[in-house]
C-alpha cells in the first residue's frame, strides 16, 4: 500500500474538494453531521461509559462518512437511512472497525495513565490551592506540562488511526498494518496535514469571530450561540467530507473501490 507524498497545499485542497463533496448533498451531509454532534453530546452526558463508547464507535463512524462521501462522489443519493449503514455489511468489517476502536480507546486511556499519573500529587495540590483561593490559576499552570505531552504522544494515535478505518473498511488490511500505513502516509504528508489543521482552524475561528462581532453589534450572547450551531455543524459536515478527499488522494481513487454509476 503506497502512500503519496503530496505538496502542502494539497491540505488547502482537501479543505475545498471537501467542500464540493458537501455542495452535491447538502441536506444529507448536515444531517449525518448533526446525528454524530447528538451522538456526542449525548456521551458527554452520560461518563464514563458515554465517552468510552463514543471513542470506541469512532473508527465505524469514520468509515460510514468516507463511505457516504464516495457513494456522493458517484452521483448516488444517501437519502434513506438503509444506505449509510450497507458497507458494514460487508465480511468482518464491523468486527475489524470495533475492535479498532476498542484498541484505540485503550490507548488513548494508557496514554493519560501513562502521563497523568506522574503528576498527580502536583494536581492534587495545586487543585487543592485553587479550592482555597478560588482561583484556578495554579491548577491550570501545574495542567499545561502534561497536557502538552499528552498532545504530542495524541498527535501520534491520530496519525496512526486517520487513514486505518478506511484502509481496513475498503480493502480489508488488517489492523496492525492499516495502523502502519496510515501513520507513514500522514508522515510523508505532514506538510499537507499542517496547512489542513491551519485551514480548519481559521474556519471555526472566523465562525467564532463572527458570533462575537454579532454580540458586539447588540445582538444577546444567548441568541448568537444558537445561529452559531447550525453554522458550526455545516462547517463540521464540510470537514468531515474533506476526509475522503485526502484519502484518495494519498492512496489513489481506487483505495476506495469503485462504484457503478447510479441507475437512471
Amino acid at each position: 500500500m503506497q502512500a503519496a507524498n503530496l505538496p502542502a497545499t494539497a491540505g488547502w485542497q482537501w479543505a475545498r474538494d471537501g467542500l464540493a463533496l458537501f455542495s452535491r448533498q447538502p441536506l444529507a451531509m448536515f444531517t449525518w453531521a448533526m446525528a454524530i454532534s447528538l451522538a456526542l453530546m449525548l456521551a458527554s452526558l452520560t461518563p464514563p461509559l458515554g465517552p468510552l463508547l463514543f471513542v470506541v464507535l469512532m473508527p465505524v463512524v469514520t468509515f460510514l462518512t468516507l463511505s457516504a462521501c464516495r457513494h456522493v462522489e458517484a452521483g448516488h443519493a444517501m437519502q434513506q437511512p438503509a444506505a449509510w449503514f450497507q458497507p458494514l455489511r460487508n465480511k468482518g468489517v464491523l468486527r475489524r472497525l470495533l475492535w479498532m476502536g476498542v484498541l484505540y480507546a485503550g490507548l488513548c486511556l494508557l496514554a493519560g495513565v501513562v502521563v497523568f499519573v506522574p503528576f498527580m500529587r502536583e494536581l492534587a495540590e495545586a487543585m487543592q490551592a485553587s479550592s482555597v483561593t478560588s482561583d484556578l490559576t495554579p491548577f491550570l499552570e501545574t495542567l499545561r506540562l502534561p497536557m502538552a505531552i499528552f498532545g504530542v504522544i495524541y498527535v501520534v494515535l491520530a496519525a496512526l488511526f486517520w487513514y486505518a478505518p478506511a484502509l481496513s473498511g475498503f480493502q480489508g488490511v488488517r489492523i496492525g498494518q492499516a495502523l502502519f500505513f496510515s501513520g507513514v502516509a500522514c508522515w510523508r504528508n505532514k506538510t499537507a496535514f499542517v496547512v489542513y489543521g491551519l485551514v480548519w482552524f481559521a474556519v471555526f475561528l472566523a465562525i467564532d469571530f463572527a458570533s462575537g462581532l454579532l454580540v458586539a453589534m447588540g445582538m444577546s450572547a444567548q441568541l448568537a450561540g444558537t445561529l452559531q450551531i447550525p453554522v458550526n455543524v455545516a462547517a463540521g459536515s464540510i470537514l468531515y467530507c474533506s476526509f475522503y478527499p485526502s484519502y484518495v488522494t494519498v492512496f489513489g481513487p481506487g483505495a476506495a473501490g469503485f462504484l457503478p454509476p447510479p441507475a437512471r
